[in-house]
């Protein structure tokens, strides 16, 4: 009886669909169903049917289903497991290999086999064991490092602004977007299964490129942009020239990256003489800029996955996403509250 309850709880809650499947051999064998039945009910072989029927009369049931006995010994022990996912971490040049920049799973068991880590393996059993060491693959990602000797103080400066805004102003992030082309982008989409949404793959470029310049302000959520055919500096001062209309009597701490036009003579004359302090990222460290995510919302919405034919259809677009977005804007608060880079000390010259 015991055995029995034991076997039961096991079919319910077990979560492992081999050891579950043991249970109910085991089971469906003590109440006295033939090997022929179970084979056909479980789509198991009649061997492995009657290796555990076995066990219905000799005690061993629940033993057999609690930590997976009866299974193969593994044949490849774990130092020789670390060792294979060593390797597959290492680059071809490593290993003088010629005219390959990566391995494959065939090419790397290949490679495991001639250096005589394993007599033999399979690509599945290959690809196992590095799931099993958490080794993936992955695409290659770029890391661009920065060269101002100023970065941490340059970081800080931005990232106080962000957490604590000064009680005489507020902080706005400043940026272009763009080029909007009059491109097919690709992009994704709910479709029947196997039947993805075709894009043309040609096309032309007549009506030129457009550029949106905007601003976010953190105060409140909200974004205020114009898209113009350029981005020189005239046009980053007819933006900041609105800002400063739009609050009057508040100092402006506009966050922006090292774009020239940003630095223009003109434009910093201008900003110190209207109350308005230009504050420079660091360089190569636009992402410290906040508005760069309200971007990468807006490419994937609103422009992902379209082929507008003309300027006019595509402005539309984003002003509509425009629209919809500030409707449910809320105040910029905590940036990148757990990221590592709150507590540099120095800039790190290489990708981890």
């Amino acid at each position: 009886m015991e055995e029995g309850r034991r076997l039961q709880l096991i079919s319910r809650t077990a979560k492992d669909p081999a050891k579950l499947r043991r249970a109910l051999v085991v089971m469906m064998s003590a109440q006295g169903q033939s090997v022929p039945d179970i084979t056909s009910l479980m789509d198991a072989s009649a061997d492995y049917v009657r290796d555990y029927s076995t066990l219905s009369t000799s005690g061993g049931s629940t033993r057999s289903t609690q930590n997976g006995a009866g299974g193969r010994p593994r044949t490849i022990g774990s130092r020789v497991r670390e060792h294979i996912c060593l390797i597959a971490l290492t680059s071809p040049a490593d290993w003088r290999i010629t005219g390959f920049s990566t391995l494959s799973l065939t090419k790397l068991a290949e490679h495991l086999v001639r250096q005589a880590v394993v007599p033999a393996l399979s690509r599945e059993k290959l690809r196992r064991i590095l799931r099993e060491g958490k080794v993936s693959w992955q695409t290659t990602t770029i890391w661009k490092s920065s060269n101002d000797r100023d970065f941490i103080a340059k970081m800080r400066r931005v990232l106080a602004l962000y957490d604590t805004p000064p009680s005489d102003g507020r902080v706005v992030c400043v940026d272009e977007f763009g080029p909007l082309n009059l491109m097919p982008r690709k992009g994704k989409a709910w479709r029947p299964l196997r039947s993805p949404r075709c894009l043309r793959a040609t096309y032309n470029r007549y009506d030129g490129v457009m550029h949106m310049l905007a601003a976010l302000d953190l105060a409140t959520g909200k974004m205020y942009y114009r898209i113009q055919p350029r981005k020189r500096w005239r046009e980053l001062l007819s933006l900041l020239k609105a800002l400063r209309a739009r609050w009057p009597g508040e100092k402006l701490y506009v966050v922006l990256n090292n774009f020239s036009p940003h630095k223009h003579p003109n434009v910093r004359a201008w900003a110190t003489a209207n109350d308005i302090e230009l504050v420079f990222l660091p360089t190569y460290g636009s992402w410290l800029n906040w508005i760069e995510a309200d971007f990468a919302a807006l490419r994937y919405f609103a422009l992902n996955g379209t082929d507008h034919r003309s300027h006019g259809e595509q402005n539309a677009t984003i002003a509509a996403y425009m629209r919809w977005r500030d409707t449910r804007a809320e105040p910029k608060t905590a940036f990148a509250p757990d990221s590592p880079i709150r507590a540099w000390t120095r800039y790190p010259a290489k990708a981890a």
